[in-house]
């Protein structure tokens, strides 16, 4: 069964670190401590003098700016064997750690050029808080009061110290907000903090010749006609029977990774097309069981479009695309998981490759603000889109002090207009599915197991017979 802050499996084992981590790095200690740290404040003396505010971080920020009731924000969980640290200690550690990511003690200066700059009224206590929990039966409760809890004023980013309904568990949830950091820079956030600074994953374009510049300008220019032009034709309306309370939830499922990786490949793609065709069949059975009418349902993916020698842990890098996920091929269809994942293997397959990525990576590099402001707010728009679906492969293990990591939940963006929005995350051995739904969305809590079951049918039609 999928539930609210589900505990997970204990942690694979890991390769060796390949960034040096100081020797001296404090470690936060279980429980009430004995004595109480000094005030901890960090000195960004090694962080840039200023670093130019991206345009889609400008974007984030207009939208911020022209919905102020909405929470544009995103992160992670991570759930914890062992008992939890003192506030204390943890407001300690985070400040050390933060000397491996300056630019999270930044703000933002500036009118028509806006630049990220050192805070010099940065305090610690401003982003470490804790939710407690009223015993055992108060952990949902306490995480979700951390998952909803506004920023302190003036403050971009928060870490909660989620704890109280066990002796030996216990949750760090880190929330940004998305003119910070995409989904890329908050898992390096996450390496430096629990996953003992392990290099990200991600795929990065390879160099390339000065003489292929006239073909890459090309390919940029038409891949921006292509994806404006794609948010123009699409027109949804509200979902019927949804009314948003502004709450949000959240839910997990996982799944063995090896798991979505086998279906993908068998499927000539990979683990990430077999998480959006289970995706889809998870949506087509909760609309037929929730009774919402969903005729068409289109994903918006985060591409990460940073080059190989950008700096990771600051600012967004990314591209959105929509993508249609297959919903309307029918659940009792005898062939419908291998349809839905031929289906979104076909749409994804260009994303794969090479060619593709480096035009993303200069359209991302050279789109001008205007122009990306207005792109952001119609690919994000209910009427273009309706879920949020991410992926980050965060870390093999990670730790805290003397605890270890068990699991992970990332926090996508939840759009407002959307259905839920859904994160994919790989730690360990285990990919792990989080979906955030608004309290008001009829059998929101069923989707994870719905997604396992779908996971579940794509894994016997991608066996061998």
């Amino acid at each position: 069964m999928s539930v609210p802050g589900r505990s997970a499996a204990s942690p694979a084992k890991s390769s060796p670190s390949t960034t040096p981590i100081p020797s001296a790095r404090p470690v936060p200690s279980a429980g009430p401590s004995g004595e109480t740290p000094p005030e901890a404040r960090t000195e960004p003396l090694s962080a840039p003098a200023h670093l130019r505010v991206h345009p889609v971080d400008r974007a984030f920020l207009d939208l911020e700016r022209t919905r102020p009731d909405v929470r544009w924000d995103t992160g992670g969980i991570a759930y914890l064997s062992g008992p939890p640290p003192a506030l204390a200690d943890l407001r300690a550690y985070i400040a050390y750690c933060l000397r491996d990511v300056p630019l999270m003690t930044s703000r933002v200066t500036g009118g028509r050029r806006p630049h990220w700059r050192p805070d010099e009224d940065f305090a610690v206590e401003h982003h470490v808080h804790e939710s407690v929990a009223d015993g055992p039966e108060g952990w949902d409760a306490a995480l979700h009061a951390a998952l909803n809890a506004p920023f302190a004023p003036g403050a971009y980013w928060g870490v909660w110290l989620v704890h109280g309904h066990a002796d030996d568990a216990y949750a760090v949830c880190y929330r940004l907000r998305h003119a910070c950091q995409d989904g890329s820079a908050a898992a390096m956030a996450f390496r430096a903090v629990l996953g003992e600074g392990e290099p990200s994953g991600r795929p990065v374009p390879a160099p390339v010749r000065r003489s292929a510049v006239p073909r890459r300008v090309a390919a940029a220019l038409g891949l921006a006609a292509k994806f404006a032009a794609g948010t123009l034709v699409r027109r949804y309306r509200p979902v019927a029977g949804f009314a948003p309370t502004g709450e949000r939830r959240l839910y997990r499922g996982r799944v063995p990774a090896d798991t979505l990786r086998g279906i993908g490949a068998a499927g000539g793609g990979s683990a990430h097309d077999a998480h959006l065709a289970a995706l889809a069949g998870a949506l087509a059975t909760w609309s037929e069981k929730a009774r919402v009418p969903l005729p068409r349902a289109t994903a918006v993916l985060p591409i990460d479009a940073r080059r190989p020698d950008e700096e990771q842990t600051w600012g967004n890098r990314c591209f959105a695309l929509p993508l249609e996920l297959p919903v309307h091929i029918a659940p009792a269809h005898p062939d419908a998981a291998r349809w839905r994942l031929d289906h979104v293997t076909a749409a994804t397959r260009k994303l794969r490759g090479a060619a593709w990525r480096q035009a993303i990576g200069d359209l991302v590099r050279h789109m001008p603000a205007r122009p990306t402001a207005w792109y952001m707010r119609r690919v994000l728009s209910p009427r273009v889109t309706n879920v949020m679906a991410t992926s980050m492969p965060l870390a093999e293990r990670g730790s805290l002090g003397e605890t270890q990591v068990t699991g992970t939940a990332l926090l996508p963006l939840l759009v407002p207009g959307h259905l839920f929005a859904v994160g994919l995350s790989f730690f360990g051995e285990w990919a792990e599915v989080s979906v955030v739904v608004d309290s008001g969305l009829p059998l929101g809590g069923e989707l994870p197991d719905l997604w396992e079951r779908a996971v579940a049918e794509l894994a016997e039609t991608a066996a061998p017979r």
